[in-house]
């Protein structure tokens, strides 16, 4: 997939291209068009953001049921390198991230650095959960053949993963509840490949933390499709999201209108 030429913002902050994330391929132009807003000058701010088409969440939803296997069955240390990069990586792009936060929230640098922290301190438990392997809380019990009044059978259980999740991101937190907050952290630990409809408030901040999780997906060798990010700026691309027959979960934070 091809698309814009990317948009350098003011301030010296990352390059944005206003296109969703489709694996490791970037979406089209061509969808409705919306764009963030300047919260302390009323003002539009660009890059014209492009909701994404029908195809493209098809291709993402598709990419992502094929990486889930594959995803699913690395170790939980695996999986947890793979959440410590983001981590990392979101730290090394820390004043990028923070300063768009400012711009699209109006929201005070000292709580988007607060938030920040947070998402940090989530991502890297969730890495550490899945290191350790614990959440899968194994329990075998054996057979009693004897037992009276009935046989008692071997029962044995263990948490897995379900497949790919979608994730809404929360218009009132940018990052503790978006891309890379707690309802991603736990999928991706668990073995589950997201697929992230970001908010329409803050897409520039949502695009600097997609473009850290691919940045980490692609160094630490995890299977194409176990992310991806679609922007839309209505519903239909939330309600489709959720009605393919590939998602097997949604983590949703919003309004009632949202849900």
């Amino acid at each position: 997939m091809t698309g814009s030429p990317p948009f350098k913002l003011e301030l010296g902050l990352m390059a944005l291209t206003g296109l969703s994330f489709i694996g490791y391929s970037r979406g089209e132009q061509g969808g409705a068009v919306f764009q963030a807003s300047h919260r302390e000058r009323s003002e539009p701010i660009g890059p014209q953001y492009h909701s994404a088409k029908a195809s493209e969440l098809q291709v993402a939803c598709e990419l992502a049921l094929a990486a889930f296997n594959p995803f699913r069955k690395l170790s939980g240390a695996t999986r947890g390198a793979f959440l410590s990069e983001i981590a990392n990586q979101m730290e090394a792009s820390r004043d990028e991230i923070v300063a768009r936060y400012v711009i699209e929230t109006g929201l005070p640098e000292v709580r988007a650095n607060g938030e920040f922290n947070r998402t940090i301190g989530q991502i890297r438990l969730f890495a550490q959960v899945a290191s350790e392997g614990t959440w899968v809380d194994p329990r075998i019990e054996t057979a009693v053949p004897d037992r009276q009044p009935l046989p008692k059978p071997d029962m044995r259980s263990m948490w897995i993963p379900i497949g790919p999740v979608a994730v809404f991101g929360a218009s009132n937190f940018p990052l503790a509840y978006s891309v890379m907050g707690g309802d991603s952290a736990s999928a991706l630990a668990a073995g589950c490949p997201i697929i992230v409809k970001a908010h329409a408030a803050h897409p520039g901040v949502s695009e600097i933390v997609g473009n850290c999780v691919i940045a980490a997906a692609q160094s630490t060798g995890m299977p194409e499709g176990v992310f991806s990010m679609l922007y839309d700026s209505g519903f239909e691309i939330g309600q489709a999201l959720v009605a393919h027959p590939a998602v097997k979960g949604v983590g949703f934070t919003g309004s009632q209108r949202g849900g």
